[in-house]
């Protein structure tokens, strides 16, 4: 434990996180939970226009909001070539290292899941309608 209580809490929320996305994937690996979540947050912050991203980091846990910011500049032109790019593209972009995280939908999904979780419902329903269409299947999915 350290001396900053705040800093606990929001480690010991992103290990719970990580664990329930690697139970989803059914595997004990936080190395690729964390690559399933990284993957995950930046294809959807990447389709959604800059007042939603912020709206949806809001509800993250501290440390997963960092995570989702990481490496992000905010432009119309950003929006627009991540809409003209498939969302499993990018995905695969950013786990190609992880063979056993090919099956982007299937992590999506599980990441999916864990947000359906532990987020507000109404901050979801409020960004999943902004998504593409192929993107709002997996939430479906991924709420069941």
């Amino acid at each position: 434990m350290s001396n900053a209580p705040i800093l606990d809490t929001s480690i010991q929320r992103a290990h719970e996180w990580l664990h329930d996305i690697g139970r989803g994937l059914g595997f004990d690996n936080e190395h690729a939970a964390y690559a399933a979540l990284r993957a995950t947050l930046h294809a959807l912050r990447d389709r959604l226009p800059v007042e939603l991203v912020a709206h949806f980091g809001a509800g993250l846990p501290t440390l997963v909001r960092g995570i989702y910011y990481d490496g992000w500049h905010p432009s119309a032109a950003r929006l627009r070539e991540a809409h003209a790019e498939d969302f499993r593209q990018s995905m695969r972009r950013e786990l190609h290292d992880h063979h056993e995280l090919q099956n982007t939908d299937q992590v999506a999904i599980a990441v999916m899941g864990v947000m359906h979780e532990r987020m507000d419902a109404g901050q979801i329903d409020h960004i999943v309608d902004a998504l593409p269409k192929q993107v709002r299947e997996l939430w479906r999915i991924a709420r069941q």
